[in-house]
């Protein structure tokens, strides 16, 4: 499984971007899809998490101003970012878990927010 990330991008505070990931290669189905990001110095840390059937997770830091969603059939993952604030910047990262319980990570996509 192939994970390509696109959307990332410099913008100011209080502005949106929105990210995506489609999977692509041979698998049966996905579970999980998430996003992840990774600040300099900083550990990864989970953003946002979709199930299969569409229930969703959230970090504290970016409830109410992120939304994740999915597209099973395109086998994609999107994460609508509002309200960017200087600390959201990082290297966001897509993650899933295929049906037979193997993770696969894309390549990360640059988020810049300048204050």
């Amino acid at each position: 499984v192939q994970l390509q990330a696109f959307g990332g991008g410099l913008v100011q505070a209080g502005e949106s971007l929105r990210l995506s990931c489609a999977a692509s290669g041979r698998f049966f189905s996905l579970n999980d899809m998430d996003w992840y990001r990774q600040a300099p110095g900083k550990q990864r840390e989970l953003v946002a998490a979709v199930t299969s059937g569409g229930s969703t997770t959230y970090a504290d830091s970016v409830k109410g101003r992120f939304t994740i969603s999915r597209d099973n059939p395109k086998n994609t993952v999107y994460l609508q970012m509002n309200s960017l604030k200087p600390e959201d910047t990082a290297v966001y990262y897509c993650h899933a878990v295929s049906s037979s319980s193997r993770s696969y990570w894309g390549q990360g996509t640059q988020v810049t927010v300048s204050s």
